[in-house]
Formats: structure tokens, sequence, C-alpha cells
């Protein structure tokens, strides 16, 4: 097994891809996590969480959020920012216009 690691490793130390790719895959899934989390914690207590700490009903796998996000609840919704993916933040990491219609976040620093 640690020999599989390795080669996995070498092969992609070169190209910078697989690092990019992983930041991207592992981004995405926080994020977008965050914003399941956040947006059922709304629609159960009527408000968006003053902070993350205020989430329930966590899986093991969620409590990454906290590492790879920063949450701002705002008078009229949140802020959520990606600050980490597997091993550094996302360069390139993009969503279609469609994705935030019906979300209450207000502010992102991902477009």
């Amino acid at each position: 097994m640690p020999y599989c690691l390795a080669i996995l490793l070498l092969s992609s130390c070169g190209s910078g891809s697989f690092k990019e790719h992983a930041n991207e895959q592992f981004g995405d899934q926080h994020f977008k996590t965050a914003i399941s989390l956040i947006e059922l914690h709304k629609i159960r207590q009527g408000e968006y969480p003053s902070s993350l700490n205020n989430l329930e009903y966590l899986g093991d796998w969620d409590q990454l959020i906290f590492r790879s996000v920063e949450y701002k609840r705002l008078d009229s919704g949140y802020e959520l920012n990606l600050i980490n993916g597997w091993i550094g933040k996302p360069e390139n990491l993009k969503y279609p216009d469609d994705f935030w219609k019906g979300l209450g976040l207000r502010k992102s620093n991902l477009k």
C-alpha cells in the first residue's frame, strides 16, 4: 500500500495537476457540504446559524468544513468563503449562475 501511494505521488509531482485536481475536488465537496448544512439549519431553525459551531447532526466527514470554509452570518443571509481544498485553496473553482439561485449565500470568494 505505501508503495502505491508513493508511485501516485511521484507520478503527479511534476505536472502539479494531481494537486490542483485534488484541491478542486475536496474544495468543491467542502463548500457544497457547508452550504447544505447551513441551508438545512435555516429550514429547521428559521434562521441561519450564528456560527458553524451551531450546526447540528454533523457526520464525521462533515467536520472537514471547519478547516475548509469561513462563515459569517449577515443581516440578509450569509457569507461563505472557501479557504482550503485538499492541501491548499483551489484556484479555478467556479460555478454556473444557476448554482447560486435560491440560496441565502450573499457573498463568497468563489464565482
